[in-house]
């Protein structure tokens, strides 16, 4: 459940699966249709390892390009991460991103806190010119620590000078949840907007 109602001062927000959708299986689902297949393919691969390399700061095609030619059999299966990268973090989110764009207008600082790339980030920038609206954005890539770890909320106090129930955080991982609410925070374990928007209104923050 939420913590106790308080109006925040800030609101942070994820980006994958709060403000994007974020799905690698939108690609590969067709590519190997059979589920035991294709989770055997991403276990002997290590895309996920490969994906957690690149959310802390590793350089985004060589990082590919490297775990394919360790996986000669898989290369062209493994090249696809990088080629339709995109198609796997799409499309956005639209009550989430109305719902930044009217915390903008009424003058609420709003945060960005994800783990992700640095060549991806910025991929996604193109892509969802939405990402411009933060006051600050903590990315994983840059800072080179990522959710849960407590480092990366600690940052984020320590650039804002906001902390504890001041911030409004909205996550989908529970255990990012649980590390923000272990710092004081207010967070919100997000399941569609229309839950988010509740708990905002909630606490004070009137948006439409």
């Amino acid at each position: 459940m939420d913590s106790e109602p308080v109006r925040p001062s800030a609101v942070v927000f994820d980006i994958g699966n709060v403000l994007i959708e974020w799905d690698p299986v939108k690609v590969y689902g067709p590519l190997i249709p059979d589920p035991e297949e294709r989770a055997a393919f991403f276990t002997r691969t290590g895309l996920h390892e490969m994906n957690r390399e690149i959310d802390l700061g590793a350089p985004f095609a060589e990082t590919v390009a490297r775990t394919a030619a360790a996986h000669p059999a898989d290369a062209a299966l493994i090249q696809v991460w990088e080629r339709r990268w995109i198609d796997m973090a799409s499309p956005s989110i639209p009550g989430s991103v109305a719902l930044l764009e009217d915390l903008r207008a009424l003058g609420v600082p709003v945060f960005a806190l994800s783990n992700f790339g640095v060549e991806t980030f910025e991929r996604a920038r193109r892509a969802y010119p939405f990402l411009d609206l933060f006051d600050a954005r903590f990315i994983s890539g840059h800072l080179r620590v990522m959710k849960p770890d407590p480092g990366i909320y600690e940052i984020l106090e320590a650039e804002t000078g906001h902390r504890g129930t001041a911030l409004f955080f909205a996550d989908d991982s529970a255990a990012n949840v649980a590390a923000a609410r272990a710092r004081g925070w207010q967070a919100h374990l997000f399941e569609g907007a229309v839950g988010l928007v509740e708990a905002l209104r909630v606490r004070g923050l009137v948006v439409d």
